[in-house]
């Protein structure tokens, strides 16, 4: 009799690859992976870049925590081991995006290098993108129009990153773009990132 284990995963070698669908869309599928504090403005500059390169022709989609936290992870909080498994979900959907050959832009905290160092490798070097949306923590409170911040000094929010919960400076493997500034100038400094690496040539 046959061994069931050796047929676990009968399909892998007869679907179609990664690289043919990227040839299809005339693209690389890469993670984009904006991490930063809460109201750095990695989801409003994630939103500029869709829509960006969406109209330069590439097929992106975002996640980020509205789409995650409310379906896949609505059963995990916010403490150090459901941040490490919500970041793993993502990462394997994002894993399943890229083999479809689409681009996906990652709009999370994820505020350790242990968080991003199981992101990467899970996605892979090659697929993975990390930028570092860096904005001081007095920019973040003022953009704060939910009013989080405020809680989280109260008390009134557990585990808050930045206030109750530490965030790590990425390490020199993401590319760090500055939302101090103009919202323009950094998406065209993250525009201008992006797009060599995503381009098929």
């Amino acid at each position: 009799m046959e061994s069931s284990n050796e047929n676990i995963y009968p399909i892998f070698n007869q679907i179609i690859s990664k690289r043919e669908k990227e040839n299809r869309l005339k693209q690389n599928a890469k993670c984009v992976w904006l991490t930063g504090l809460s109201g750095s403005g990695k989801t409003t500059l994630a939103i500029k870049l869709e829509r960006e390169l969406f109209e330069k022709g590439y097929l992106v989609q975002i996640l980020d925590g509205d789409n995650i936290r409310s379906g896949i992870s609505n059963n995990l909080n916010f403490s150090e081991n459901d941040r490490l498994e919500n970041i793993r979900r993502i990462a394997e959907v994002s894993k399943l995006f890229i083999n479809c050959g689409i681009i996906t832009i990652n709009c999370f905290i994820s505020p350790t290098n242990k968080i991003r160092s199981e992101a990467k490798k899970i996605i892979g070097d090659d697929n993975f993108i990390g930028i570092y949306i860096n904005s001081d923590l007095i920019t973040c409170e003022k953009r704060d129009v939910k009013g989080l911040y405020k809680k989280a000094r109260k008390g009134e929010i557990k585990d808050f990153t930045g206030i109750s919960s530490k965030f790590e400076l990425p390490d020199n493997t993401f590319i760090e773009i500055n939302t101090n500034k103009d919202i323009n100038e950094s998406l065209d400094d993250l525009t201008k990132t992006i797009i060599p690496l995503i381009e098929k040539k």
